[in-house]
């Protein structure tokens, strides 16, 4: 039985990525702190290779009146940004020589 994408139909070839539809930046660390970076390289390269599809797919819509599916497309692009300095810079989930640290974000914005 197949189940339905999170995603608009343009961007079904990311729906394997759907894990990473976090909408917000606690739970976005946390997805990336979680996986291998054998597994942020996958998302990394495909996210990277639609990413001005997808902001151009966003920008069809008001910021405050996205539909489901983009406000989906928005949050894995967002998840995708989480990934991008593990994947570029570090080679690796954690911030470098950062120990124990970790910075809360009090307030972020709503989407």
């Amino acid at each position: 039985m197949a189940t339905e994408s999170k995603l608009p139909a343009e961007f079904a070839d990311l729906a394997r990525f759907e894990d990473w539809i976090l909408p917000t930046e606690p739970e976005r660390y946390a997805k990336r702190l979680a996986s291998t970076m054998p597994e942020m390289q996958e998302f990394y390269d495909a996210g990277m290779a639609r990413l001005e599809d997808a902001i151009a797919y966003c920008d069809r819509f008001d910021l405050d009146d996205l539909p489901d599916d983009a406000r989906n497309l928005f949050h894995l692009m967002q998840s995708l940004v989480m990934a991008s300095f593990p994947v570029e810079v570090w080679k690796q989930p954690r911030v470098p020589d950062s120990g124990a640290a970790y910075l809360d974000i009090v307030r972020e914005p709503v989407v």
